[in-house]
């Protein structure tokens, strides 16, 4: 299965100039739980999805890669 969460929290954290310490610090985890997340050793459960989405100005939609076209 293609890792599409953990790719985006990547890419969009890059372009937001977060390291992988600050976004864990603004969403309240540890940086391996980052770590992982982009690797896709594990996904995020719900309520850190939204607190991801919210840390780096997306939707959940657009965090998750749904596209309503």
């Amino acid at each position: 299965m293609e890792n599409i969460i953990g790719k985006s929290i990547k890419e969009n954290r890059i372009e937001q100039g977060l390291s992988q310490e600050s976004l864990a610090k603004l969403i309240g985890v540890t940086h391996a739980s980052i770590s992982y997340w982009e690797n896709g050793v594990n996904i995020p459960n719900v309520l850190d999805i939204w607190k991801i989405a919210d840390a780096l100005n997306m939707s959940i939609d657009e965090l998750i890669g749904r596209n309503f076209n």
